[in-house]
């Protein structure tokens, strides 16, 4: 399954599902599929987050707690999860708040690994 694939296979699958992204720490995407209209800039929200998880994963290492795994963020109109697949890249699911969180954060780790490996 190629990666454009499985991210449309997450976001589809939850309800509330908006967008599915891969991205480098620098802000760079490197796959996405967006499924639905936002009112606001979803790219530039998701660049301003890659920002702020770049700083979460160095406080990470300055703790020694291990490596990051997931970051999530609620605003007052969406949810965004944010996984980890490599020392470069991570993955973002960008749904609507009253979307289905639970199955979000499962479905994004479970696809985690495989897409992980398909980057190399």
């Amino acid at each position: 399954m190629s990666l454009k694939d499985t991210l449309r296979e997450i976001v589809e699958n939850v309800d509330g599902g908006l967008a599915a992204i891969i991205m480098a720490y620098d802000g760079i995407p490197i796959d996405e599929v967006i499924v639905a209209e936002t009112e606001f800039d979803l790219q530039l929200m998701i660049v301003e987050y890659a920002t702020v998880l770049k700083e979460i994963k160095r406080a990470v290492a300055v703790m020694k707690v291990g490596k990051m795994e997931e970051v999530s963020i609620t605003t007052g109109q969406v949810r965004v999860v944010m996984r980890v697949l490599n020392d470069e890249l991570f993955a973002v699911l960008v749904m609507a708040k009253e979307g289905n969180f639970g199955k979000g954060r499962y479905l994004l780790r479970l696809k985690a690994h495989s897409m992980a490996e398909e980057l190399g």
